[in-house]
């Protein structure tokens, strides 16, 4: 299949609020504790991020121009530098793949654009946060090559 990725436009809101619906719904599934049922944004927020240049989003689209995948970034330096040295990351926020879509590379097309821009930019490496709860993701990111830097740990208080 012909993937396409791009920036994403103010066109693609519809499609990308349907995606952030779909990764919403993994992540209560998983974690109802702590997700609700709702989108991470709202479309004017959405808008807001799409205009930014510090939060680039790219959609992955087929050969008819449909939606397949979103990924969305941010660009960070550390907020402590005179602790870490002062690298230029791009943080990817979010990789959410239709689950019409899924077995069809759009993740991986997504994933090598986002690191072709990064290599553009100059950026030192590229980080990602992933739930635990979502098993399905973190193979993923592991058969990219992507390995864990860091480790956050929790224990919940019975009330």
């Amino acid at each position: 299949m012909n993937l396409n990725v791009r920036f994403a436009g103010e066109q693609d809101i519809p499609a990308i609020m349907e995606l952030l619906r779909q990764v919403n719904r993994v992540h209560h599934e998983g974690r109802p504790d702590l997700f609700r049922l709702a989108t991470k944004y709202t479309e004017d927020e959405l808008m807001a991020i799409l205009r930014n240049p510090q939060t680039p989003v790219f959609v992955c689209t087929d050969p008819s121009g449909k939606v397949l995948g979103h990924g969305f970034c941010v660009l960070q330096r550390p907020d402590n530098p005179r602790l870490l040295n002062d690298h230029l990351t791009l943080y990817i926020d979010d990789i959410c793949v239709d689950e019409q879509a899924r077995g069809r590379h759009v993740g991986r097309a997504i994933y090598e654009h986002i690191l072709a821009y990064a290599r553009q930019l100059g950026c030192y490496n590229v980080t990602l946060n992933v739930w635990t709860c979502n098993p399905g993701a973190m193979q993923f990111y592991e058969k990219l090559g992507l390995v864990p830097y860091k480790i956050g740990m929790e224990k919940v208080l019975e009330s």
